[in-house]
């Protein structure tokens, strides 16, 4: 990143979204707000190759400060990804075509309190050995009351 492009995009997006943009992803962008998801996340877009590199002109600006990939809609990775031209919300095929089996979408929630918690429904195989311990005095006084009848 060369100090030119820093400044500019400094003077761009101003200090504040500057230091955000640098502790988060820790690049300066500056460029068109294209869209908006329904968890907040917003994409932007910069196709002036002499203020951004070709192939980095897209990005995602993540609501949340704890933030992976499985956050953004297939619709929006598409347009990251450079599968679709359009992002979803100018794209007449995908504002058109809904299928109705289609689930509502949700981030991956592998290592947190949502995760899938799996159970057997089948008797263990291997058990562990769990001692039977008889209260103290009362073995004896039953074995003496046995013995004399």
């Amino acid at each position: 990143m060369s100090l030119v492009r820093t400044i500019r995009n400094i003077r761009a997006a101003g200090f504040k979204d500057w230091f955000r943009q640098m502790t988060y992803i820790g690049d300066a962008k500056f460029g068109k707000c294209v869209g908006k998801d329904q968890f907040g996340n917003k994409y932007f877009e910069e196709l002036d190759w002499e203020k951004e590199i070709p192939g980095r002109h897209r990005w995602v600006d993540y609501s949340q400060d704890d933030f992976n990939a499985s956050q953004v809609p297939p619709g929006w990775h598409s347009w990251l990804h450079h599968i679709r031209k359009l992002p979803p919300t100018e794209d007449p095929i995908m504002k058109a075509v809904t299928p109705p089996w289609l689930a509502p979408f949700h981030e991956n929630m592998t290592g947190t309190r949502g995760q899938n918690q799996t159970y057997s429904t089948t008797a263990p195989k291997i058990r562990a050995w769990e001692p039977v311990v008889k209260a103290r005095g009362a073995g004896a006084a039953n074995a003496k009351s046995d013995a004399t009848q």
